[in-house]
């Protein structure tokens, strides 16, 4: 088939398909308004009677589009992190664990409250620790930070590693007492099951620490500062007389920044996830796991030991998921009780935008999610963000119902 054969295909697709050539048309939209909205220009067509209306177009600084994409970025690798560890639960063990979410929230508070013990006990030792009180001390009182000192530093990095090795411990012991008696129903049992689980991990984590938010760390100094282009746009007139089209250019000057926080979480996340990939290709055990994601009876019967290939899930997800929710932490400096559910939301949406039980997808899915979250924000109000990351997952499952790495399990 030539070129010309397939544009030729697409297009009879289009026609066939009226709502495929809405979503081309769409996309096209917001491209060509993203473009006008970096180069500061607006199209405004003037209407007898309404005066000026914009249709495309605007200011968006790019020092500001440029902030939007790094946090999407980040935003989306801690997504992907979490998402691994609830594609294998479901490719290996066949059910959604709506705990996850729980999960993360144990992570977070199991790795902040180490943080804040080692920096209050040998750096502030005037502090109480007697009771779980310390974490109601400012961060900042404590230099809780990645560049605030060797000691701060230390604290941080021994949270991160309590987070991992603590949330395997409540993840091993939730399997013991709640899933493994149930393993071999069906897979709505253990779903249901996950959601009680989830209860309780939440209130308890309410009962320990209370319903306040807790500032989790001092922040970091930036470490690079790039100027780029980005301003403010100037007022528009409305204008009277026969519709007409008009293109207004805005000058644009501005900057963009990082901090050590912000590389902290880019290294631990692409780190873990390469470690991964390694694992699942390499080792005997990832081959274990691809095998029983392919297929349960067929593994058992050629002797992989099921029941440690099970326990090695948990505990591979379960550290992910333990790490995701302090890197959360160590990225936006706080944390509540309740957004490790909230959290979940946009893990399931990653999921399944991927593939469900794909952990190639899941990566791929959790950046897609964490961009399109934020990158909303340039055509609709923040408080809207959320939802267009829903709305993406909808319509790619719409066109490829399947996700986007249909067929592809654990590896």
């Amino acid at each position: 088939m030539g070129v010309a054969d397939g544009y030729r295909t697409r297009a009879e697709g289009l026609v066939e398909n009226p709502f495929n050539g809405l979503l081309v048309f769409i996309g096209l939209y917001l491209v060509a308004d993203l473009i006008l909205k970096l180069s500061g220009v607006d199209v405004v067509v003037n209407i007898p009677g309404l005066g000026a209306t914009k249709v495309m177009g605007g200011v968006e600084p790019l020092d500001s589009f440029l902030s939007k994409v790094i946090n999407g970025i980040l935003r989306g690798l801690i997504i992907g992190l979490a998402g691994i560890g609830l594609s294998m639960t479901y490719s290996i063990l066949g059910f959604a664990n709506f705990a996850h979410g729980d999960f993360i929230t144990v992570g977070a508070f199991i790795g902040a409250m180490t943080s804040y013990i080692v920096a209050g006990v040998v750096g502030a030792a005037t502090y109480d620790i007697g009771t779980l009180a310390l974490m109601k001390v400012e961060a900042s009182q404590l230099g809780l930070a990645i560049t605030g000192g060797s000691l701060a530093f230390a604290a941080i990095v021994l949270g991160l590693l309590v987070a991992g090795v603590g949330t395997i411990g409540v993840v091993l012991l939730v399997d013991r007492l709640a899933f493994e008696p149930i393993r071999d129903r069906s897979s709505v049992s253990l779903l249901i099951t996950s959601i009680g689980v989830a209860l309780v991990i939440r209130y308890l984590v309410n009962f320990i620490w209370g319903i306040e938010k807790f500032s989790t760390n001092a922040g970091s100094n930036s470490v690079w500062n790039v100027a780029v282009l980005g301003s403010n746009p100037e007022d528009r007139a409305l204008a009277e007389g026969p519709p007409t089209w008009e293109f207004v250019i805005t000058e644009l000057s501005g900057s963009i920044s990082a901090n050590a926080h912000d590389l902290a979480l880019l290294v631990i996340a692409v780190s873990l996830m390469l470690g991964v990939h390694v694992l699942l290709q390499t080792s005997k055990l990832g081959k274990a796991m691809r095998a029983m994601a392919d297929n349960k009876d067929l593994a058992r019967v050629t002797g992989i030991p099921t029941e440690r290939v099970i326990r090695f899930t948990w505990v591979l997800g379960g550290s992910l998921t333990g790490v995701a929710g302090y890197t959360w932490v160590l990225w936006r400096g706080t944390f509540g009780w309740f957004d490790g559910w909230l959290f979940l939301l946009l893990v399931f949406a990653a999921v399944i935008l991927g593939g469900i039980g794909s952990i190639y997808g899941a990566m791929a899915g959790g950046l897609i999610i964490g961009l399109a979250r934020d990158l909303s924000t340039v055509f609709i109000p923040s408080g809207l963000a959320k939802a267009s990351a829903f709305a993406l997952m909808i319509v790619v499952l719409v066109v490829k119902p399947s996700g986007l790495f249909a067929g592809r399990t654990t590896a």
